[in-house]
């Protein structure tokens, strides 16, 4: 998770969210150097008082300043296309879950299951134990295998909401009547944190997203458990 004063984005915890970094930084060095460039002749165009006769009117320096912007747009775009459907692509998913979102809690449903769903409410301050962080903890987390494709079925059941997780490179509306999807795979064991990222009303800040990755045999054991108490 995000932690104070840090500029940057959180480490990635699912391949997707890997190639979203390798994109950012790929199109910030372009920024860079395009904005190394105009300052330049931006200095050089104050500081001298030459003048050169061949700039004033070129054919070849209009041809350079048409195609090389063209060039920089396509060097962005194809990356950014190919993570585009990288994100979309939902093959052969191990488990499906419903994710619903509510005024102002979640609630999960592994539909794959056939009584196996609750709600996530976000834990109050003075009921927080030591290690839990505030307004981001729930009293129930969404337990997914590690390493395993698993599909998101999002809607909401009054108003716009957004289950987003940085870490896994997730951001899906929930919109009333409309089931979208999305997916995600976790590289690796550990606890994610997310919020709801469309203004909800009230509580909009106090509706947290927790996933908590674990191998395998452990999710078969804590869905056993939950069947059991169902």
């Amino acid at each position: 998770m995000a932690h104070p004063t840090q500029l940057g984005f959180q480490d990635a915890a699912s391949p997707v969210m890997e190639e979203l970094l390798h994109f950012h930084d790929h199109a910030l060095m372009i920024v860079f150097l395009i904005s190394a460039l105009v300052l330049y002749i931006i200095i050089a165009m104050v500081s001298t008082k030459l003048t050169n006769k061949f700039i004033l009117d070129s054919q070849e320096i209009e041809i350079v300043w048409t195609i090389l912007p063209a060039v920089i747009l396509v060097l962005i775009a194809l990356p950014s296309l190919r993570i585009l459907y990288l994100m979309d692509e939902i093959n052969d998913p191990h488990l499906t879950i419903k994710a619903m979102g509510h005024q102002w809690y979640w609630s999960y449903e592994y539909t794959d299951y056939e009584n196996l769903n609750f709600d996530a409410y976000m834990v109050p301050t003075q009921d927080l134990t030591p290690g839990q962080f505030r307004l981001l903890e729930t009293d129930h987390r969404m337990v997914i295998p590690v390493e395993s494709p698993i599909r998101i079925l999002v809607s909401a059941e009054d108003v716009l909401h957004s289950w987003a997780v940085p870490s896994m490179g997730v951001k899906m509306d929930a919109v009333p009547g409309r089931l979208n999807q999305t997916a995600l795979l976790a590289s690796r064991p550990g606890v994610y944190y997310g919020q709801c990222s469309e203004i909800c009303g009230a509580n909009h800040s106090f509706m947290p997203i927790v996933i908590e990755t674990v191998p395998l045999p452990y999710f078969e054991t804590w869905s056993a458990h939950q069947l059991d108490f169902a």
